[in-house]
């Protein structure tokens, strides 16, 4: 699979298309220009960013995911095609009548994978896994044993104990370097859920009504633990992240290519999220048993 670019534009600049291309128009500068085809993901983050109705009609017909910031340069908008697959309409259907068990036993491997993955990511940095380990044997169907919410109290407190650290949305630093690079994780999911042809909005286990992608929340459980390395690495190195500055967004907007092992070979993310959102529609569709997952280096 060709790997696709995110781009970002945090300046003032105007951006159109001509014969294919993304064009870039700024104050006092030559126009640049980037092939549409090798777009993955555009990043508008700067509230002087003019672009045409005919550009976003064209990114989404590319199936390019634009996303939007808020005034603390935190994704908070996604824009994703309407119709990605050509088979779109029998996949929601298969999709819909999914059964319960069926579902639970989706939602026991995703979270037997993120817990695993969770474990890896301990044992990478040479910290102690040994209880999140026996931990992964007692995940039930359905993970009715809530196995997931224990893992993530004894991670955390593990994973950032030398800064005492708390996962909450709204905590101090490094919460907010994770909520950044958990957007850009969830819009690669959305988006290789729209190219599968399932439905974003219906999950198979996260289900708020105020909540429009919760089966993407429900995917990206087990390729959560990749961006954590990311931000341990930044975080433990002295790094200054009380705000996200150009550097930091730089080092996090590398999440959709980074190194995943996937079946035995290794893939960028953005890659291996489409397999696994594949194989979600083979596994609701009883083509098969075993959902694609990933696994820690």
């Amino acid at each position: 699979m060709i790997v696709k670019k995110t781009v970002c534009f945090s300046n003032l600049c105007q951006l159109h298309t001509r014969q294919k291309q993304l064009v870039i128009k700024k104050e006092d500068q030559q126009d640049k220009t980037i092939p549409i085809e090798d777009i993955g993901f555009l990043i508008l983050d700067h509230y002087g960013i003019t672009i045409s109705h005919t550009t976003l009609a064209v990114m989404l017909e590319n199936n390019v995911a634009v996303i939007t910031t808020d005034s603390t340069h935190m994704p908070v908008g996604l824009f994703l095609p309407l119709s990605g697959n050509t088979v779109q309409g029998e996949r929601f259907r298969e999709q819909i009548k999914a059964s319960v068990p069926l579902k639970k036993q989706a939602w026991k491997q995703i979270v037997t994978s993120k817990v695993t993955n969770q474990s890896k990511t301990l044992e990478n940095f040479g910290l102690q896994n040994n209880v999140i380990k026996r931990l992964i044997t007692k995940i039930l169907s359905g993970d009715t044993s809530n196995v997931e919410a224990q893992a993530a109290k004894i991670y955390w407190t593990i994973l950032f104990d030398p800064i005492n650290f708390k996962r909450y949305r709204y905590g101090k630093p490094p919460n907010n370097l994770l909520n950044y690079g958990y957007a850009i994780l969830r819009a690669v999911v959305a988006r290789a859920l729209v190219g599968t042809g399932l439905l974003p909005s219906l999950g198979i286990h996260h289900h708020n009504r105020y909540n429009a992608y919760p089966l993407a929340d429900d995917v990206m459980e087990p390729y959560r633990p990749f961006v954590d390395e990311i931000v341990w690495n930044i975080a433990m190195n002295e790094y200054d992240i009380s705000d996200i500055t150009t550097e930091l967004k730089m080092e996090l907007l590398s999440i959709p290519n980074l190194p995943v092992k996937l079946e035995g070979e290794t893939v960028s993310l953005m890659s291996a999220v489409s397999r696994t959102t594949a194989s979600l529609y083979q596994f609701l569709s009883h083509k098969t048993k075993k959902l694609v997952l990933p696994t820690c280096g």
